[in-house]
């Protein structure tokens, strides 16, 4: 693939999502200005970063929708319409660098081909966004979990928590959430990118999201890991996508108290450790979180 040479360059940040100190969290590369690449180039600058996903800002195609269009890709150049931290830590940098109107908090993203509002509040401990994402919905449950614990190197044993099923949830993308018996069973884990890719196909889902509740902060409601061979992503330290659609399930099946924030860490296995809060309103779900500013450059392209 070849790309023509221009004298134009397109400003970037680094942002640590979900972090509250530099070189934490999920880090997100997020490209200003976007609205002359083309699909071939962002995916070519995604690989370039080679981070778990990059976001391009656009001004959205309809006058009078959306305040700003994302589009976003992983390393690997595939494009994710879900709204994890790939949404989220754009905003909190449209904020931060003061490209949101004054005294207006609440927004509307154009993302995956939907609208759906955001609201950016600025306070004394910095800047929070808070997201919907689109309605849980409950899909395929996976029956073959002898397959799936070959998949992750454990124990069939190992796999499950009471009646909660292995199961593929939506909230804009699909991940599959498998629960475990404990926290260390979850850090011992040894993926196999071959067979979990396969099994995923089984279950129309894209990532894989194991899950404990055996925390070691118990203010926390659940221990987790993220895996996405589907879109080139080995690990994931801070996944907002599949967070959401967890706190739904827990508090489906009675594991997680439906009218109080859900916490979920994850990213600990990879010293990144991240702190993702949901609030559920029935099957609606709203991802809330911040994040830290860690590089700044531009691109010549």
């Amino acid at each position: 693939m070849s790309i023509a040479k221009t004298t134009k360059t397109h400003p970037y940040h680094i942002v640590d999502v979900f972090a509250s100190s530099v070189l934490g969290g999920n880090p997100l590369a997020v490209v200003m200005d976007a609205d002359d690449l083309s699909t071939t180039v962002m995916q070519a600058i995604s690989r370039e970063f080679n981070l778990s996903e990059t976001t391009f800002l656009m001004r959205p195609e309809t006058a009078g929708g959306a305040d700003w269009k994302l589009r976003s890709f992983t390393g690997a150049g595939v494009e994710v319409g879900g709204t994890g931290h790939n949404a989220l830590g754009a905003w909190w940098l449209l904020g931060h660098l003061g490209l949101l109107p004054a005294g207006q908090r609440e927004f509307t993203q154009e993302i995956g081909g939907r609208d759906l509002p955001v609201e950016v509040l600025k306070g004394k401990d910095g800047i929070t966004v808070t997201m919907d994402q689109a309605p849980a919905e409950a899909r395929a449950v996976l029956s073959d979990l002898d397959a799936l614990a070959l998949g992750l190197g454990v124990s069939r044993d190992d796999i499950g928590i009471g009646n909660v099923p292995v199961q593929t949830v939506y909230t804009g993308t699909a991940h599959l959430l498998v629960p475990m018996r404990s926290r260390s069973v979850i850090a011992n884990v040894e993926p196999d990118v071959r067979r979990l890719r396969d099994i995923l196909a089984t279950v129309g889902a894209e990532g894989i999201y194991l899950f404990s509740l055996d925390p070691k902060d118990s203010s926390m409601t659940a221990h987790a890991r993220f895996f996405n061979p589907t879109a080139g992503i080995v690990e994931d330290p801070a996944t907002g996508s599949a967070a959401g659609p967890l706190a739904w399930q827990l508090a489906k099946y009675g594991y997680a108290d439906a009218n109080a924030p859900v916490r979920i860490i994850q990213g600990v296995e990879m010293d990144r450790p991240s702190v993702i809060r949901i609030d559920l309103d029935g099957d609606f779900i709203r991802l809330s979180g911040g994040g830290v500013l860690a590089a700044s450059g531009e691109l010549f392209v």
